[in-house]
């Protein structure tokens, strides 16, 4: 046998490596902790942004469908309107409906008369000499509508100046 002995570290010193050990092993699970908790965190924002911009995405092609069903009853507006100008009987009702249902939807019949023109509201298709230095809308020849805040049809006008 030989007189190799094995030296033990002393009974207080195994206890201090073994405290060393478990702060250790508890500051590595804090951080691992920490790290998937703002994982979570992003995680979860990241879902809370995509829901407010489906909703959103979701609701504007809601309002483009609706602006155009509106549009595409423009014309028949518009024959109400000239019938009902040319002193055509029953048709006043009919018309008073039919804006009022798509009044309450968001479509707004522009009134440019005596106002000056605005290219981006109005197409003038006809011009008379004016007085004045700023030309004027003199004659709406058929109504031009908003849908929503933006025009969803210019009018189309007769300018003085």
């Amino acid at each position: 046998m030989t007189d190799e002995t094995v030296e033990q570290p002393e009974e207080g010193a195994t206890d201090i490596v073994e405290e060393v050990a478990v702060e250790h092993d508890i500051e590595a699970l804090l951080a691992e902790r920490n790290e998937f908790k703002d994982i979570a965190l992003r995680l979860q924002a990241d879902f809370e942004n995509y829901k407010k911009r489906m909703t959103q995405t979701q609701s504007d092609e809601i309002a483009r469908a609706t602006g155009r069903l509106a549009e595409s009853l423009l014309p028949v507006l518009d024959a109400c309107e000239a019938a009902f100008a040319h002193g055509a009987e029953g048709v006043e009702p009919i018309w008073s409906s039919l804006m009022g249902a798509l009044k309450s939807q968001g479509l707004v019949a522009m009134d440019l008369l005596d106002q000056p023109f605005n290219p981006e509201l109005a197409e003038a298709v006809m011009t008379e000499p004016g007085d004045g230095d700023e030309p004027i809308v003199s004659e709406v020849l058929r109504t031009g509508y908003e849908w929503k805040g933006r025009v969803l049809r210019a009018a189309m006008v007769k300018v003085k100046g």
